[in-house]
């Protein structure tokens, strides 16, 4: 189920109500089944989200270094909240609580794009570049 899950994800960027309607009929289980897995696992995302993704790490020494002040910078300019999509679905905000480079903190990472030493000023730069 889980790898029916992720290859549906890929095709249209979440599991609307509809689709996990269809994958429960298609694997003959309950949309309760279903349901319960796309919801338990953080790989899953039951809204739409952003062409950009843009993580931002909570770690301890990303968080000693600005990266609230990195995430304030982003949810004022794109009015997103952590967790959110912007109204344009350009980009979705999302807190980790570690990313693993605590050398490199504060650290963001947009789609698959690491970025080290971010601050409230660079972040919008490095977003700019992202359409």
């Amino acid at each position: 189920m889980i790898t029916v899950l992720r290859k549906c994800q890929e095709v249209v960027s979440y599991l609307p109500v509809e689709l996990i309607d269809h994958i429960s009929r298609g694997l003959n289980l309950s949309p309760s089944e279903v349901y319960g897995v796309a919801s338990f696992y953080s790989l899953f995302s039951m809204k739409p989200k952003g062409r950009h993704i843009v993580k931002v790490c909570m770690g301890t020494a990303c968080y000693v270094k600005g990266i609230k002040e990195v995430i304030d910078r982003i949810s004022n300019q794109y009015e997103l909240k952590e967790g959110g999509t912007s109204e344009d679905r350009r980009f979705s905000l999302e807190a980790v609580r570690c990313l693993g480079a605590c050398g490199l903190a504060p650290v963001a990472v947009v789609n698959e794009d690491i970025y080290g030493g971010t601050s409230a000023n660079s972040i919008l730069n490095i977003l700019e570049k992202y359409e």
